[in-house]
């Protein structure tokens, strides 16, 4: 019971810790202080309910937890947590934040996932296979956000055509004004790129566990990562470059055939796409 408890507490805090993650991204690239407050308070959530499991472990077990890896990556994350906060709330260093948490995530995932923590093998197995879940939803969401950044950029190709045209007809009224469905891809794309980091994290847990002698050279592999490369591109040439307009449309819409190609045709010619687990 107790272990299951723990379990339950664990995938809580993935999820928290991912949200905390992506307002964390936001802020990095904005200086948005309210999405910066909330990835405060939720990742104080997270640091909580570590501390809190900490208490119940070491009640239990009458130690403190550190004389195993797993015990000691838990701890280790509980660190990188707790100096994160602290960083977060006495120095202005987001980008040290940002990059602290992601690692943070990583050691988390790493100790909630390991089945060879579970003393149980069907705890284990099912462990395993809520990270693949996890995994799977995260991707489809980045995945999603990315549809529909396309369709922005593309309603946005639409109307800049109309205007040059001067085709003033219903169809431009009914559709929004360029600024706004620019503004929509791009918020979409910012909201894609940590979450498409984050599945990909979890998705090469869930490889080394499940699959003997994964290939890091696999094609879905790579192509994840060109893909997860190509948007963080877009996040450059828009924030960095100060891309707009037409230009960053079009490379939105290439981008978005990457997605495709990704998802369609690269996931059949990979050994352990989710369709084969």
């Amino acid at each position: 019971m107790f272990e299951q408890v723990m379990t339950r507490l664990h995938e809580v805090m993935i999820v928290l810790y991912a949200i905390s993650i992506l307002l964390y991204f936001i802020d990095y690239l904005h200086q948005n202080q309210k999405a910066n407050r909330f990835a405060f308070w939720i990742l104080a959530i997270v640091w909580v309910l570590q501390t809190i499991f900490l208490f119940l472990y070491m009640i239990r077990t009458g130690r403190f937890p550190v004389l195993t890896i797993f015990e000691g990556l838990y701890f280790y994350a509980w660190v990188l947590i707790t100096l994160s906060l602290g960083m977060n709330r006495l120095l202005r260093m987001d980008f040290t934040v940002f990059f602290t948490n992601i690692l943070g995530f990583i050691i988390m995932a790493i100790h909630t996932f390991a089945p060879i923590q579970m003393q149980s093998d069907a705890m284990a197995e099912r462990l395993v296979s809520e990270l693949l879940f996890i995994h799977i939803t995260m991707a489809i969401f980045s995945y999603g956000a990315f549809s529909l950044s396309f369709v922005f950029s593309l309603l946005y190709m639409i109307q800049y055509k109309l205007l040059k045209e001067k085709k003033w007809g219903q169809r431009l009224w009914r559709l929004s004004d360029l600024s706004k469905l620019e503004k929509m891809s791009y918020v979409l794309n910012l909201i894609g790129v940590p979450m498409l980091l984050l599945s990909l994290i979890l998705g090469l847990q869930w490889a080394f566990i499940k699959i003997e002698g994964v290939q890091l050279y696999d094609p879905k592999i790579i192509g994840s990562f060109v893909l997860l490369i190509i948007y963080s591109v877009f996040l450059y040439q828009r924030i960095r470059k100060e891309m707009y307009g037409k230009s960053l449309a079009l490379l939105n819409i290439a981008a978005f055939l990457i997605v495709l190609i990704n998802f369609f045709l690269i996931s059949r010619l990979s050994s352990f796409h989710f369709w084969n687990s």
